[in-house]
């Protein structure tokens, strides 16, 4: 272990924890010019002051000794409500991602992932980029069965974000130019968590090179989720029988889409009317249809992280031991799989275990 103090990792988990100084140093009952002198490396604190902040932020001590932890930054990272962000919700779900990082990176250590395969289409206009990709990933003009398996299955780290708001909903990044994130609250309705990962995806391929923040940059990134959840041509061959709600109720099954989504779509495809797109909103915002699907499809997990917890199973790990070899609360780590593992697994509370050295294979099916 690192015995030096790294006080990069001390903001880490006071930002994760969305403390200011101000609260920290209060709950800590450290001075603010104290706190600020241990984030900035000045000083390191002393190990009765350090226990008080392992109590307030529950983190544990070795976390604190760590080498410094990659994160997306926010210039370089995609956020679906960035202006409705407080920068305290958005610095917490940075330092979010930077844990995913360190988890991504303990798995690629141990296992062969699929390569990265995400197209560089930068400067094309949405609809045809999206074209591309059905065409390019081998997608045809089928619906998209699962979109987290389609990612991962083309090299793009998936993962959960646990936050107590609905404006951080999903953002993305790339790490280093060449590793693809994409993070997807799980407060959302399936169907609007598979667009918020379309949508992450056309920011991957379409504004890989720039910030990608603004209002005409999320409208070309939405352009790109619905091209590719529902393809121009397939919905324009709807155009040929009568469309009622009952329609849009059964055709948003077929392509796992939220009924508004598929009623903008038509619409904008010049499928629906404008008369007949208004009227149709108002039906489904008076049915609750903006914020809740009704007859909502299975929500989507990671195929990567589940085959990841079936190999540790198989040799006596689990999430806790996962936790202890990275420093970190279980907890976080919990927030990051979809819940796809309870938090209280291990092998064993008290010891870590050591990592093994096998190199696990993941063969993703889409």
């Amino acid at each position: 272990m690192n015995a030096i103090f790294n006080p990069s990792r001390l903001v880490l988990a006071r930002q994760r924890c969305q403390l200011s100084k101000k609260d920290l140093a209060a709950r800590a009952g450290v001075t603010q010019k104290n706190l600020k002198a241990f984030e900035e490396g000045e000083r390191s604190p002393s190990p009765e002051t350090l226990e008080q902040l392992r109590k307030v932020l529950d983190y544990p001590v070795e976390f604190f000794f760590g080498g410094d932890i990659d994160r997306p930054l926010a210039s370089n990272a995609s956020f679906r409500s960035f202006s409705r962000m407080t920068s305290g919700q958005r610095d917490a779900a940075l330092a979010a991602g930077g844990i995913a990082f360190e988890f991504s990176s303990w798995i690629d250590e141990r296992f062969h992932l699929p390569l990265v395969d995400v197209p560089d289409l930068t400067g094309l206009d949405p609809e045809t980029a999206a074209d591309i990709v059905r065409a390019k990933w081998g997608l045809d003009l089928r619906p998209i069965k699962n979109m987290i398996h389609l990612l991962e299955s083309r090299g793009v780290r998936v993962f959960s974000l646990v936050e107590d708001t609905r404006e951080v909903n999903a953002f993305s990044s790339w790490r280093n130019g060449s590793i693809p994130f994409v993070f997807l609250n799980t407060m959302k309705s399936s169907e609007s968590s598979r667009f918020d990962a379309a949508h992450e995806l056309g920011h991957l391929v379409l504004h890989r090179h720039g910030d990608p923040k603004g209002k005409e940059i999320e409208a070309e990134a939405n352009s790109f989720a619905s091209a590719l959840l529902m393809p121009r041509s397939e919905m324009l061959a709807l155009s040929s029988r009568p469309i009622g709600l009952a329609e849009i109720m059964r055709y948003k099954k077929i392509w796992n889409v939220s009924a508004m989504a598929l009623v903008y779509r038509l619409h904008k495809v010049g499928v629906l009317t404008e008369w007949l797109y208004r009227s149709m909103c108002i039906d489904l915002s008076s049915q609750g249809m903006r914020s809740k699907e009704r007859d909502g499809a299975e929500r989507e997990n990671s195929l990567v992280l589940k085959k990841v917890f079936d190999s540790l199973r198989v040799d006596g790990r689990a999430l806790r031991d996962v936790a202890n070899d990275l420093r970190l609360p279980v907890e976080e780590l919990h927030k990051l799989i979809f819940a796809l593992t309870p938090v209280s697994l291990g092998a064993d509370n008290s010891q870590p275990v050591a990592s093994s050295p096998r190199r696990g294979h993941l063969s993703l099916v889409r």
